[in-house]
């Protein structure tokens, strides 16, 4: 056998297995990207921060996922809070109100961002339910001692107080989404009802967002409190009373006798009935052997005095 049919065979063999090795490297490699890919797909949907920030962090902690969760999370709260200071003086008068009706007590809560296309977004709207149901449970804590009807009214200041389930400030949330969606927010203003067995609340969302059920959201919400109705139409009256507030804006609740006094009537009970121009909201009220206790009315931006209680 000569020298020379020995060194191709050795390099035709040599050549093979150098191929194969590439091959695998390259397989290994892709595998490698696979599972990398599947993490940084996962991390990017538990969190919603930018795949650059959720890549940075998985090199950082060697692809431990719980730690790169709780390290963006710090950061993103660093840099929230950096925002927000930046963006202070921005006007935020779009935004949402929140509205949720339970068992004998409701919230309804004004939140407002710079733009309705950060309103429509879900990590904006998942902020309008926190603050909903940490205005509820501060109410419900408030009160619980409490018998009757129960009222409670808070602003800004008192609002960033409340925690959110996790333990943080409302204030800390609210910095929290500004760094990931990078508008000027704030909480605006809350206002909590607690009623009797034998009375009921009326609420109404104008503009309401598809697709929310717990709490439904809009560009104005009105609750009302009231008292009789039949039993089996008592969810329907409490809403067209609620569609009279929202559409023809009453700012007191006046007497079941006051007469009208024009187009200009700000009372509840005189001002002609939206459901039924021949009769006024008493008219409408003695029909259904009911009466109206308080209501309350929102419109996402408007200028008003703020008062806590």
């Amino acid at each position: 056998m000569s020298l020379s049919f020995l060194f191709r065979t050795f390099t035709r063999e040599a050549a093979k297995v150098s191929h194969l090795q590439h091959v695998q490297s390259i397989h290994t490699g892709c595998q490698l990207l696979a599972a990398e890919k599947a993490l940084l797909m996962k991390l990017r949907k538990s969190t919603g921060y930018t795949f650059i920030n959720c890549k940075k962090a998985l090199e950082k902690f060697d692809n431990d996922i719980a730690q790169a969760e709780t390290w963006l999370h710090e950061q993103a709260q660093k840099e929230g809070w950096s925002k927000a200071n930046k963006l202070e003086g921005r006007k935020a008068k779009e935004g949402l109100i929140g509205l949720f009706v339970g068992d004998k007590a409701a919230v309804m809560v004004e939140v407002n961002c710079e733009t309705d296309f950060v309103a429509r977004n879900e990590k904006f709207q998942q902020l309008v339910k926190d603050v909903v149901f940490a205005a509820l449970a501060h109410h419900k804590n408030k009160t619980q001692s409490q018998e009757g009807y129960v009222k409670s009214i808070l602003a800004t200041d008192d609002l960033s107080k409340l925690s959110v389930g996790n333990g943080a400030s409302l204030a800390d949330h609210v910095a929290l989404t500004i760094g990931r969606l990078g508008e000027n927010m704030s909480v605006r203003r809350a206002v909590m009802v607690g009623i009797p067995a034998e009375w009921c609340i009326g609420s109404y969302v104008h503009g309401s967002v598809p697709g929310q059920t717990d709490v439904v959201m809009g560009r104005y919400g009105a609750l009302v409190v009231f008292q009789g109705g039949k039993n089996e139409e008592r969810e329907a009256l409490g809403r067209k009373l609620g569609q009279h507030i929202v559409g023809e804006a009453p700012v007191s609740l006046g007497n079941m006798d006051d007469l009208p006094c024009g187009e200009s009537e700000t009372r509840l009970l005189p001002q002609t009935f939206m459901g039924d121009p021949s009769r006024t909201v008493a008219q409408f009220l003695r029909g259904q052997e009911a009466r109206v206790l308080d209501f309350v009315r929102f419109h996402c931006g408007e200028n008003v005095s703020e008062e806590a209680d």
